[in-house]
């Protein structure tokens, strides 16, 4: 890895010869310092993994049509975020694994319930400072996404406000009920070096995450599709890729550098560029419905004439059954939600697989 900085009018002259392909500037990553630039990366490859200039172009043409994939598709885009969360910064901690992984699971959330301005923030902090110093995790020596992706099936991780992400964190302090507030997927993906498949899951089912080399230039990129033209290796890194498009041949990554990088934190990268999907690109499969639900808000209630036949709509979850395997729990379930929705409260629930089970009024 290189510590030697490229000046913005070197990547300009490069781009001109290539044609600018896109357009280069003063960001918020280009004054920096290499050294807090490479802090701000975080994906160390395993060992064996090979040199980037030994490893081959991914296999197939990167524009090949998969069967049924549209040859466009996007879950947001810059201004337009639609089903995909804001943007946020990792700052100076090697932790972009974390946010790559979370910017699935997030947008993930909003596609299963169907609901694109979905509150939805997961915690990036305890699941790089609490889920993973277990398998190497730490801001010097970044993280691995399967693990990541592991951690978020076998243990969840909770909402932001229960840990708020601080890139000096030295420990976890999590919050004492993160286990009551956290959430899980039910599995998750490998989709390297396969970009037909890759098309085919950001169509049918959402974003992936993906790892790709960082060269010098690439800190002072602001809009346009993205191909390495100046400046040396300086690590790996992790994002979320949330559309392609096969007339423009490129994929288009939500970031975690902030807005003031790139098109407002976003950018397009020329299909096959940089390894763009030749190393550990996942996807979730899906977010588990089971686990306690805190502080929401009943919205609506539904029952008819048959027995044991009732339904809740919870905010930010949709349409909910009741409990329906015993006629006295499911009176008592119903009777706190009608109150709680009588009064304007919020309640405390436990669903397992979509079926409210347990209720608590707050």
């Amino acid at each position: 890895m290189s510590s030697e900085k490229v000046s913005l009018e070197e990547v300009r002259r490069s781009l001109a010869a290539a044609g600018d392909p896109w357009e280069a500037g003063v960001t918020s990553m280009s004054v920096l310092s290499a050294e807090e630039q490479v802090a701000r990366l975080g994906v160390r490859p395993p060992p064996g993994t090979p040199d980037p200039a030994a490893m081959p172009a991914p296999a197939g043409p990167q524009t090949a049509a998969s069967v049924g994939a549209p040859s466009s598709f996007f879950w947001g885009k810059p201004t337009a975020n639609n089903y995909v969360t804001p943007v946020r910064d990792q700052g100076g901690c090697g932790s972009c694994v974390s946010f790559g992984t979370t910017a699935v699971v997030e947008s993930m959330t909003r596609i299963q319930r169907g609901n694109p301005g979905l509150a939805v923030d997961y915690s990036e902090a305890q699941l790089f400072f609490c889920h993973g110093p277990a398998t190497g995790a730490s801001c010097s020596n970044g993280w691995w996404p399967v693990h990541a992706f592991e951690a978020f099936k076998s243990k969840g991780v909770a909402d932001e406000a229960c840990f708020p992400y601080n890139a000096g964190a030295t420990s976890c302090t999590a919050c004492s009920d993160w286990a009551n507030r956290a959430t899980k997927i039910t599995g998750y993906k490998d989709l390297t070096n396969n970009p037909a498949a890759i098309k085919d899951w950001i169509s049918t089912k959402g974003p992936v995450s993906t790892c790709f080399y960082v060269y010098q230039d690439f800190f002072s990129y602001k809009s346009g599709i993205y191909k390495h033209v100046s400046g040396s290796l300086a690590g790996g890194h992790c994002v979320c890729i949330v559309g392609y498009d096969d007339a423009g041949g490129y994929w288009m990554c939500k970031n975690s550098w902030g807005p003031n990088w790139g098109d407002h934190g976003w950018f397009c990268i020329a299909y096959g560029d940089s390894n763009i999907t030749s190393w550990n690109v996942i996807g979730a499969e899906g977010i588990e419905n089971t686990g306690w639900r805190s502080n929401v808000r009943v919205v609506g209630l539904w029952t008819i004439n048959q027995d044991r036949n009732a339904w809740a709509y919870m905010n930010g979850y949709g349409w909910r059954r009741i409990a329906y395997d015993n006629e006295n729990i499911l009176r008592d379930i119903l009777a706190q939600l009608i109150a709680a929705k009588a009064k304007g409260s919020n309640v405390t629930f436990y669903e397992e697989q979509g079926v409210i089970k347990q209720v608590y009024a707050l």
